[in-house]
């Protein structure tokens, strides 16, 4: 069988105030050129179709035409809810997916046969995959107890609630003729972060070793990180990542979907097709002389400006980069906390030299912006 592995849509996204809603447009109607190409049998979507719990009405219906048009290529399609994603939401859902031969699962239900989802291809190769959607500490805690499994106390780590939630939902691959498989939206010990995801959920605390998952699994299709990855554990382990850059810390990502071919008895080969729709993201360093000389890269554009901050400065180099959605200082030229800056003492000493003391802590000693605060004070003590 054919699978193709996708996750991290974040349908929604907006990056320091730009809207991405086209190219997400873009991207999704690349995925689909893809699925026709290839023609897959399974499609698996790994969880954080939205960027946020609240998504707007065109996010909503970007993610479900997506959906649709998966499903009309003739392949099944099972996607799962991700930490970005509202379980609940998405579970109000389930009524049209199960009309449109979608298969959709928001949040962790009560009975965990649910979560075990059986079909076979058109060439009759059987497969079963378990789908496991985010689950928070707390309702890690809660799952692990509605599948009457080993009580859960208090000292017991997130990783030993996932692996027995996990070891519940695959305890029928046994079978010797079916394609074994898994998905989940989580972290796993070993595995490298894109740049973008929310720092919350991938901490150690959320992190999983590879032994939850079962070594009779034929593939696993994990979602959350946005790199596209392997990970090594005891059956074959991946991150498909995110089909488009989400922040400027994956700018070097290669956005990809993951495509496995597989049977009962033969072992999964795998292989990325780049998705190449989105607006490349780019960083771009220098001196405002040196700005003004290059030509403007491709893109959205972060620029770390090589000046000391001033009063205008952005304006100009916005100017010079129309593209740029976030301007900053170099950090290299910012003053290290603690660096022996001198601490100003408040008795005896006056707004403006406090003030003046605060500017040269922070490497902004600008007399256009000490006469704007001369300013402003004069007023407020009128």
């Amino acid at each position: 069988m054919k699978i193709l592995h996708t996750s991290d849509w974040h349908v929604g996204k907006v990056l320091k105030g730009q809207s991405r809603a086209e190219e997400h447009k873009q991207v999704l109607a690349g995925v689909m050129e893809i699925a026709h190409a290839e023609r897959p049998d399974l499609v698996i979507v790994a969880g954080d179709l939205y960027d946020t719990a609240a998504p707007s009405p065109e996010a909503t219906r970007l993610v479900t035409r997506a959906l649709t048009a998966l499903r009309r290529t003739g392949a099944d399609v099972v996607a799962i809810g991700g930490n970005h994603d509202n379980g609940h939401a998405l579970d109000a859902l389930r009524p049209w997916a199960e009309a449109a031969g979608i298969t959709l699962r928001g949040g962790v239900r009560d009975n965990p046969a649910e979560h075990v989802i059986d079909g076979v291809t058109a060439d009759g190769e059987r497969w079963q995959l378990a789908a496991l959607p985010f689950l928070s500490q707390r309702y890690a805690v809660r799952a692990v107890e509605m599948y009457e499994l080993t009580a859960a106390e208090a000292t017991q780590t997130y990783a030993d609630h996932l692996g027995r939630v996990l070891a519940k939902l695959t305890e029928g691959f046994t079978e010797p003729d079916r394609v074994h498989l898994v998905t989940a939206h989580l972290t796993v010990v070993g595995a490298s972060t894109g740049g973008g995801e929310r720092d919350a959920h991938t901490v150690l605390g959320y992190a999983v070793p590879t032994s939850v998952f079962p070594g009779t699994a034929h593939y696993v299709a994990l979602g959350h990180l946005h790199r596209s990855q392997r990970v090594i554990g005891p059956c074959p382990i991946r991150y498909s990542g995110s089909p488009l850059a989400v922040d400027f810390g994956e700018q070097e990502n290669v956005c990809s979907v993951t495509l496995v071919e597989v049977g009962a008895h033969s072992a999964a080969r795998i292989r990325e097709v780049p998705v190449s729709a989105a607006v490349p993201l780019r960083t771009v360093r220098g001196t405002l002389t040196q700005l003004a000389e290059a030509d403007p890269p491709e893109g959205w554009l972060r620029v770390f400006v090589r000046e000391q901050p001033r009063a205008g400065l952005r304006e100009e180099v916005q100017e010079l980069f129309p593209r740029a959605l976030e301007i900053r200082i170099d950090p290299e030229l910012l003053p290290a906390p603690g660096s022996g800056t001198r601490v100003a003492q408040r008795a005896g000493r006056s707004p403006r030299e406090l003030f003046a003391d605060y500017l040269g802590s922070r490497g902004h000693d600008d007399d256009g912006v000490r006469d704007l605060f001369d300013e402003l004070l004069e007023e407020v003590e009128r």
